[in-house]
């Protein structure tokens, strides 16, 4: 799958400040929150137990600019699906552009450990499946936490299928490779996000609901490319 979707809570903190407006002006629909709540625990504590540890001692082994290479490495191999849904969402001009990004970064950037690409001015966009069905005009649905996944909403839940199918890790026949390249794009994610659980800590009160309006804004804001329309309210409000 794109990116790392275990931590996509983790995402969204990180791009709360990047959210200019807040997004669905309709009430979230959050029937599931008991569960919810039970399941955000049980990841949180996984990933307390398990991913943080490991992120933290990868980000100190490795050096930086072999962690880049890793991080342009998947980044690539994501363009696929992000092609894809560029066209799918009617724009045509950015899906070119992105082809030209794994054009160029599988060959001169070495199979896509360096990013000659964004130096030759070609733009990384991030698009999957989700970002379509609301760019199509279907509504987000309930909110919902997924176990390791991490928050979502009816709407995103179905994309990941879609983002499945797309993703080139995913759909290597190889078992052990499919493993150790799964892992290591876990890992890589996280230790790019380790700051982001410090945000979660100590800027909120309920993590729960600071996480659940993250997700929500970011992938408003997502969905219109950083460029959310403004919320209209009615006269009499």
């Amino acid at each position: 799958m794109k990116g790392i979707n275990s931590f996509l809570v983790l995402t969204a903190v990180c791009g709360l400040s990047a959210c200019a407006s807040t997004p669905p002006h309709e009430e979230v629909a959050d029937p599931l929150e008991p569960v919810n709540r039970v399941v955000d625990t049980v990841n949180d504590k996984v990933d307390r137990a398990i991913f943080k540890p490991t992120a933290k001692a990868y980000e100190k082994v490795v050096p930086d600019q072999a962690r880049t290479s890793v991080t342009n490495f998947f980044g690539n191999l994501g363009e696929p699906l992000v092609i894809t849904n560029q066209f799918l969402q009617g724009k045509p001009r950015e899906g070119i552009s992105d082809l030209g990004r794994l054009l160029v970064n599988s060959t001169i950037g070495l199979l896509g450990l360096f990013d000659p690409a964004t130096q030759m001015g070609m733009t990384k966009h991030d698009e999957d499946f989700g970002q379509t069905f609301g760019t199509w005009g279907i509504g987000e649905g309930w909110y919902v936490v997924l176990p390791l996944l991490g928050p979502s909403t009816i709407r995103d839940s179905v994309g990941l299928v879609g983002d499945y199918q797309l993703d080139p890790i995913s759909q290597h026949e190889e078992v052990r490779e499919r493993n150790s390249l799964s892992a290591l794009r876990v890992v890589d994610a996280r230790a790019n996000l380790l700051s982001a659980t410090r945000l979660r800590d100590t800027a909120a009160l309920d993590p729960y609901l600071f996480t659940r309006e993250a997700y929500r804004q970011l992938r408003w804001s997502r969905i219109h490319d950083g460029n959310p329309p403004p919320v209209q309210f009615d006269d009499d409000e």
